[in-house]
């Protein structure tokens, strides 16, 4: 009997890992929903059920939001170049590992956001409504915007979904005149940013725990609801609403709308593919490594 026992003795162990990975998904995506600054129901006076979710970075917006972000404040001084090397190097060995693993990622996170430790939440949501006028309006797709103005005409309410920092992503929800946003929450101590996370990066199965939450507060109804991304990584996202639409796919994401009848919408243009690839696809940690480069490069061209 004891023989027969023992093959069944390790296969019970890996169930409490997950059960912690999905805690810390919740644990995020209800942070960020928390963070949220809104009346208590913003849905009054609409009627609508619905709601829209927006991922932004080549979905609202060409590129990655925080990689404009970061050369907005690099050509305001912002920071030195020792820093944007110091997390450069950071930001590679993530890239490098391909890792989706929690502890990676908010590693990653966090290296992106010691950029502004120690800098107040109202410097920089100052500097992100600037960055954003100056550079980051030309970046907007037509196409995506106009489904989001749609559902605004509807009556309903349309929410940024994004692991960008959720200052910034209010910045940008602001600018649109959309409902609000749901970000990555970052450490915040007497109004200053300490450089670490408040919780797990707002990624993966973290937005849909985000979606969730609020549609809990703002008395949503998700069957009713849509949401818009170009990631495989937020099928967990669009699988959490009625009415999943991929928006300028990657590959996998593309293959998965298909044998799942999601509705496909692709606005790019050929010729801006090759341009925002990298920091897209890379997400904060294209973001700062592109930096990085970037300022060695033009070091090297002023010496």
């Amino acid at each position: 009997m004891d023989e027969a026992q023992t093959p069944t003795t390790p296969t019970a162990e890996p169930a409490p890992a997950r059960s912690d990975v999905l805690s810390r998904y919740r644990q995020a995506g209800r942070a960020s929903a928390a963070a949220v600054d809104l009346p208590e129901s913003s849905a009054v006076g609409s009627p609508s059920p619905g709601a829209a979710f927006f991922d932004v970075d080549n979905t609202i917006m060409r590129g990655a939001s925080l990689f404009h972000v970061a050369v907005g404040l690099a050509r305001r001084k912002y920071f030195s170049g020792r820093e944007i090397l110091g997390f450069g190097v950071k930001q590679v060995k993530f890239i490098l590992s391909g890792s989706e693993d929690l502890e990676d990622m908010a590693s990653a996170t966090e290296a992106a956001l010691s950029f502004v430790e120690g800098r107040s939440v109202s410097e920089l949501q100052s500097l992100g409504e600037e960055i954003f006028d100056d550079s980051m309006v030309d970046k907007l797709i037509p196409g995506t915007l106009a489904l989001a103005q749609a559902h605004l005409d509807d009556g309903e309410q349309v929410w940024l979904v994004t692991a960008t920092p959720v200052e910034l992503a209010t910045v940008i929800a602001q600018r649109l005149g959309l409902t609000g946003a749901l970000g990555t929450v970052a450490e915040v101590k007497n109004g200053m940013y300490t450089g670490h996370l408040d919780g797990p990066p707002l990624h993966g199965l973290a937005k849909a725990e985000a979606i969730r939450a609020i549609a809990d507060r703002e008395g949503l109804d998700l069957a009713e609801c849509s949401a818009y991304s170009d990631s495989s990584n937020d099928i967990p996202m669009l699988s959490a609403v009625g009415h999943p639409v991929a928006v300028n796919p990657d590959a996998v994401l593309r293959e998965h709308a298909r044998n799942n009848g999601w509705a496909i919408r692709d606005f790019r243009r050929r010729e801006q593919v090759k341009e925002y690839a990298l920091p897209a696809a890379t997400g904060a940690g294209g973001v700062l490594l592109g930096l990085a480069i970037g300022y060695a490069t033009a070091r090297g061209r002023r010496s």
